[in-house]
């Protein structure tokens, strides 16, 4: 966005803002501006689990990549905000009566859409437990259009802090009809297990709502729960789509779009149904929209709105790769946001009346690049005149640590599988109790980069488990027997998913390769990025250090005046 045009912008506004607050009578446009608050649009993009550190993994990748020639020098989507607009950094930690040092998706996404302080893992509820309008339900009570996306599911932890009131995240059944309640515009995501019915032939239930029977599958519905959300959503006037070109015919109105019976397509399989081109009818890559997709969609719909819109897109499968220490993984999932961003960016660059902010709810797994004894490179010679000993003697250049080679990058890229598919290649059930060495060489080597290639004896550390007492298995956990959890030497307790936790062996064994720790397989509390975009007086509060309520405060007197 051109300077002159924001500060424009800015002039225009704070004049019609204090016309609105005098006595006189004022102009229908001054009406309308003091009704919709300094902008028309808020557009709220969430990488779940981006913290600057995976941000610096697509920067790099993006600017330095050697054998990615196409990318070198590209100049990212996240980048063109932060060059247009203003950034600031954002703590995320839950506040209020019931604080914390680290928050869940839950509970930041709440204090984003409120802008007051919550409660670890439920959605829509204060530090008491009582329910708050969140900026979704005042810009849809101002008459504004609304929208959510996900490449999850829609009622997973981040959309649902936007739209449901509910004690705990899991409730997943809930949180859809809750979204159908709030009338949201546009839905588009996955999950569609949480509304489907019950029913013992969900290949007829396909065929009815003419959705791919990879979409409808199963349900998370109880047998005695007959409510089929579909048939709601319809009769409450959504147009339903549950393929690419489903959505694409779908022009103005409400849509509820479910593309897959829980997550989309994660970022690596994204890449490859790029690069493959064409699919065959009724696969995933010829039926799944990309979240740029849906994000052009909703914005060409949403914008239909004469009183203006809040959309909310989540990149949510950065965090599923932070918590499985994956780095391929998230480097494709970083890619897959910023597309969107990209989008996003291109629809709003040279409007006034529109807010772009892009942040995270949080950071996932305490991911960082970092130097290293392991490979130290050989010496070599350089032509500069400051090589040279005490004594006057010519000096090789020779560092004391490996400190990465940017070959590195396009390493990480060629990673074909995520760690979530080698897992399920090496046992459908993620039950690696008798696993072998053999099984993760295998698996890991026909996945990863061969230069990222393990032996047996990694192989066998991949393999180790604990032997716990049966009664200390958490119900929840999908491994089957007690003797099915991985062998860390190092933050144990901070590895809490044991039948995917694997998935950090893995990255410890390669993490010298590849130039890249992993701390944890939760959450952390650092500080995460605020890019804000559109009128400067607006986006330079948001060049700061700041908390999420804070973040959610700006948000809501932005769009709705409050």
């Amino acid at each position: 966005m051109k300077t002159l045009s924001k500060l424009s912008a800015a002039i225009v506004t704070s004049t019609l803002l204090v016309a609105c607050g005098s006595d006189s009578d004022s102009s229908s446009d001054s009406e309308t501006t003091a009704q919709q608050g300094q902008v028309k649009n808020l557009i709220l993009m969430i990488g779940d689990g981006m913290g600057a550190q995976q941000v610096g993994l697509l920067e790099e990748y993006a600017r330095r990549a050697p054998a990615n020639a196409a990318q070198v020098g590209q100049v990212t989507g996240l980048q063109r905000l932060a060059e247009g607009g203003a950034l600031g950094l954002s703590m995320t930690a839950p506040m209020g009566a019931n604080p914390g040092l680290v928050v869940d998706s839950a509970c930041s996404a709440t204090q984003l859409a409120t802008g007051q302080g919550s409660i670890s893992e439920a959605v829509g509820l204060d530090d008491q437990g009582n329910k708050v309008e969140t900026i979704l339900e005042k810009a849809k009570k101002m008459g504004k259009a609304t929208g959510l996306i996900t490449d999850t599911r829609l009622t997973h932890a981040t959309p649902a802090g936007f739209a449901s009131h509910r004690p705990h995240r899991s409730m997943e059944n809930e949180i859809a009809e809750d979204l159908l309640d709030a009338g949201v515009d546009v839905l588009l995501g996955g999950g569609s297990r949480h509304w489907a019915p019950a029913v013992d032939d969900f290949a007829a239930l396909a065929a009815e709502l003419n959705a791919p029977t990879h979409v409808i599958k199963k349900s998370k519905r109880s047998a005695d729960d007959d409510r089929n959300l579909f048939m709601e959503a319809k009769s409450a006037g959504y147009a339903l789509a549950f393929d690419r070109a489903q959505m694409n015919a779908v022009t103005s109105g409400k849509l509820l779009g479910l593309f897959d019976d829980s997550a989309m397509n994660d970022g690596i399989e994204y890449t490859q149904c790029k690069k493959a081109g064409t699919a065959e009818a009724g696969s995933k890559c010829a039926d799944e929209p990309s979240l740029k997709e849906m994000t052009k969609k909703a914005l060409d719909i949403l914008s239909q709105d004469p009183d203006g819109f809040f959309l909310m897109v989540e990149g949510g499968q950065i965090d599923w790769a932070g918590h499985i220490n994956d780095t391929g993984w998230l480097l494709h999932e970083m890619l897959k946001f910023d597309e969107a961003v990209q989008a996003v960016h291109e629809w709003a660059a040279e409007r006034d009346d529109t807010l772009v902010v892009v942040t995270a709810d949080h950071e996932t797994g305490g991911f960082g690049m970092a130097y290293h004894k392991h490979d130290i490179p050989a010496a070599k010679t350089l032509p500069g005149d400051g090589m040279v000993n005490g004594d006057g003697s010519a000096r090789d250049y020779q560092p004391q640590y490996n400190f990465g080679a940017l070959a590195t990058l396009d390493k990480i890229y060629a990673q074909e599988r995520s760690f979530y598919d080698i897992l399920s290649a090496v046992n459908g059930d993620w039950d690696f109790s008798n696993s072998q060495a053999a099984d993760w060489v295998a698996e890991v080597n026909a996945s990863l980069h061969q230069d990222f290639h393990i032996d047996t004896e990694s192989g066998e550390r991949i393999a180790a488990r604990y032997e716990v007492p049966a009664e200390d298995v958490h119900p929840e956990h999908k491994y089957l027997s007690a003797t099915n959890i991985p062998k860390f030497n190092d933050f144990s307790d901070f590895y809490v998913y044991a039948d995917e936790d694997t998935g950090a062996l893995i990255a410890r064994e390669i993490a010298h390769k590849q130039s890249v720790t992993w701390g944890n397989g939760t959450h952390t509390a650092a500080p995460v990025p605020v890019y804000a975009f559109g009128p400067e007086a607006i986006t330079k509060q948001f060049s700061t250090m700041q908390h999420h309520t804070d973040v959610g405060q700006k948000m809501i007197k932005a769009l709705i005046g409050e």
